[in-house]
């Protein structure tokens, strides 16, 4: 292999970074196909264009968690971090596949670290390529293994849902509470892009608040909330607003409840990858975006 740099991103890398990425993940997917599951798929305009959006929103507010590798014939790897509250979050990891296992990855994962360097805590969800977990638990994560439910939702058992209202921008002060509550760190500036890409909906009584994040189909994209109750409140409205095919992501085992809520709704429970930490449990009540976290 050629020589290698590691630079900071520029906002003229953004397409070239999604086209990597997109080829790196496929390509991960590929190998860990379980059989009888369906061919992996390229990622599609909507979320090229979702993928694009989010990574210029991270050049804005942390440039210096961004990275690329480059040799001689162009850029063979990319990194995308951030710092919210103390807290670091690794957003997107890739390297081409044809240049894995040379230290390309060691480089961009240590460059991405180093914005986090006064941090107290480290946050990143990852597949279960063993070559990453392997990386990861070597930067000092613990590695919580991750639950997904997935399958067609049995309408006849979704209870009424009461106390879930529509959110906006309006209701911004209140997520960052929530999450500071759960997770030791608010999303800031994140809310904005979340709130662009994605609808939100709120619960916040005497009891207890939370939010969730739909995507435009109804997927749940994030949920957090201040005690079991709302977020079960929370996940069984995402459950009914959400299509008959549905899958719950990023489920670790501190969030039995929403094991719970999925096998009520008949969905089936199988394990993917790893949510690895650092300085901190699992979040809870809590399901995680995969790069917003």
């Amino acid at each position: 292999m050629t020589e290698v740099t590691i630079r900071p991103m520029r906002p003229e890398d953004v397409a070239d970074a999604e086209r990597l990425s997109a080829e790196s993940f496929l390509d991960l997917d590929r190998r860990m196909q379980r059989r009888a599951w369906p061919e992996p798929q390229r990622r599609s305009p909507a979320r090229q264009e979702a993928w694009t959006v989010r990574t210029r929103h991270f050049l804005e507010t942390d440039p210096g968690g961004c990275w690329v590798a480059d040799d001689a014939g162009g850029m063979i790897g990319m990194a995308t971090s951030f710092v919210r509250d103390k807290t670091w979050f690794l957003a997107t990891y890739a390297v081409r596949p044809d240049v894995q296992s040379r230290g390309v990855g060691r480089q961009l994962l240590e460059a991405a670290l180093h914005h986090g360097r006064g941090c107290l805590r480290g946050m990143l969800s990852a597949g279960s390529d063993p070559r990453s977990a392997r990386r990861y638990r070597l930067a000092g994560f613990t590695l919580h293994p991750q639950m997904f439910l997935t399958g067609t939702v049995d309408r006849s058992v979704i209870p009424v849902v009461e106390k879930v209202r529509e959110g906006s921008a309006a209701d911004t002060d209140l997520m960052d509470s929530v999450d500071r509550q759960v997770r030791d760190a608010a999303h800031g500036p994140d809310h904005a892009l979340m709130q662009r890409l994605w609808r939100p909906i709120v619960s916040d009584s005497t009891t207890g608040s939370g939010y969730a994040y739909l995507d435009d189909r109804g997927t749940l994209q994030l949920l957090a909330a201040t005690n079991r109750a709302t977020a079960t409140r929370l996940l069984w409205a995402a459950v009914a607003d959400g299509p008959e095919g549905q899958t719950i992501s990023h489920v670790t085992a501190a969030n039995e409840w929403a094991v719970d809520v999925g096998m009520a709704a008949r969905l089936e429970l199988h394990s993917e990858g790893y949510l690895a930490l650092r300085g901190m449990s699992p979040p809870s009540p809590y399901v995680h975006s995969g790069a917003l976290l």
